[in-house]
């Protein structure tokens, strides 16, 4: 079997505003356990608990938690920058080396 077909691409589900807000208010309105809540929409339980941290985390440091998604995003999108980058120069590194080299030999 191939590295390929063993390997299975996950996608991670990404949750809407609207029903991370409502899943809060569920599970802060109603009676029912917040595990019972959050099974019932279909939502993992780790993210449970980072939904309700998250706003106090974002007030008590000054920010809105769009703010902190924008800056989160803008992260991964210059960390991925960053490694595209090193990668174009390393080969323009080692295409100079090849030239220099060729460049050398045809002098000689």
């Amino acid at each position: 079997m191939k590295l390929a077909e063993r390997m299975t691409t996950k996608t991670r589900r990404r949750y809407t505003d609207v029903l991370n807000a409502e899943a809060v208010r569920v599970v802060r309105d109603s009676a029912r356990p917040v595990a019972q809540v959050v099974r019932d929409l279909g939502i993992a339980d780790h993210l449970r608990y980072r939904w309700r941290i998250e706003p106090r985390q974002a007030k008590s440091e000054g920010h809105t938690s769009e703010s902190r998604r924008t800056e989160q995003e803008e992260l991964v999108r210059l960390r991925r920058e960053n490694v595209t980058l090193n990668q174009e120069r390393n080969l323009l590194r080692r295409a100079a080396a090849f030239f220099s080299k060729e460049s050398r030999l045809e002098t000689e």
